[in-house]
């Protein structure tokens, strides 16, 4: 009986310690290739990002700053790269798994639906995928800043 007792707290005691705030997930994050950096807030009960920093931020072509030129709607395409809103509509489901978001692509002018899971507080791994998460690319972001 003894024994029960220590394992119920055990339990209790590790379930209770592995608690991750919702909140984790906001500050900067380096994309995997380094080429750019994402801000992520949270926008009511959701959280997303928009990219603040890129390695390369100026066409080489124009000389100017870099334009959504990919995007599939030709009124926007010559918005700014920065400051564009690039990951959205995220829901924390528990477990450090936030869900039901969006990512888009500025380099091939694609969304894709995602799902963002944090792999320890200094990482998060970022799926985008085609309906359903078999079909999709992992990118694994590091924190710059909170």
């Amino acid at each position: 009986m003894r024994s029960l007792l220590l394992l119920t707290l055990f339990f209790v005691s590790t379930s209770f310690a592995t608690k991750i705030d919702p909140t984790t997930i906001l500050g900067v994050w380096k994309t995997g290739e380094g080429t750019a950096h994402i801000q992520i807030v949270q926008n009511g009960s959701t959280f997303q990002g928009k990219i603040i920093w890129l390695r390369d931020p100026i066409d080489p072509v124009s000389g100017k700053p870099k334009t959504d030129q990919k995007h599939p709607d030709s009124k926007v395409r010559n918005r700014p790269i920065i400051g564009l809103t690039n990951v959205w509509g995220f829901t924390y489901k528990g477990d450090g798994v936030w869900e039901n978001g969006k990512i888009y692509d500025p380099k091939n002018g694609k969304t894709y639906d995602c799902i963002i899971k944090l792999k320890d507080n200094n990482t998060l791994s970022v799926r985008g995928y085609i309906g359903v998460t078999l079909i999709g690319r992992t990118d694994l972001w590091t924190r710059q800043a909170n």
